[in-house]
């Protein structure tokens, strides 16, 4: 059902796509990338809908789900995603006031503390992922494409 529903949205939004205005210099038209992205979700949807109809030809009265008989084992199974939406919240909130580079290093270095565990090593691992990928980033929008980011109150003239 959710497959069926994200293709219908992809065909809407890609003839949405056809009331883009194509301005008359010659560049990449704007709808371009938008079209790009939606052919890619299609392409994900429908491989979505294909793997859904195969698992229900073959689906048993035993999975997971229905073994969750209280609230603290629906809250176990699904710990990780409530991780990760209760951190991008936090990030989100947090926004306004570290700015998105503080912001989304915390954040990238929080989730894969929580899900990959709070070793000493991994911790270092998780540290340098979180600055090359937030920072380099970050370089790219506001060095490369001169795009304004959310700069924070902590930092205001950091970037």
């Amino acid at each position: 059902m959710v497959a069926m529903v994200l293709l219908v949205f992809c065909g809407v939004c890609f003839w949405a796509s056809f009331d883009i205005r194509q301005p008359d210099y010659g560049v990449l038209l704007p709808s371009t990338w938008p079209r790009v992205i939606l052919g890619v979700l299609s392409l994900l949807s429908f491989t979505y809908l294909v793997q859904s109809i195969r698992r229900d030809s073959t689906a048993t009265s035993t999975t997971p789900e229905t073994r969750l008989t209280s609230v603290s084992d629906w809250l176990r199974y699904w710990r990780n995603p409530l991780y990760c939406f209760g951190l991008f919240l936090a990030y989100l909130l947090m926004l306004p006031i570290l700015g998105m580079l503080l912001a989304g290093m915390a954040f990238v270095f929080l989730l894969q503390s929580l899900l990959g565990g709070w070793h000493p090593r991994r911790l270092l691992m998780h540290t340098l992922v979180a600055i090359l990928s937030v920072g380099g980033m970050w370089s790219v929008f506001t060095f490369g494409l001169d795009v304004m980011l959310p700069s924070g109150i902590i930092l205001p003239s950091f970037y």
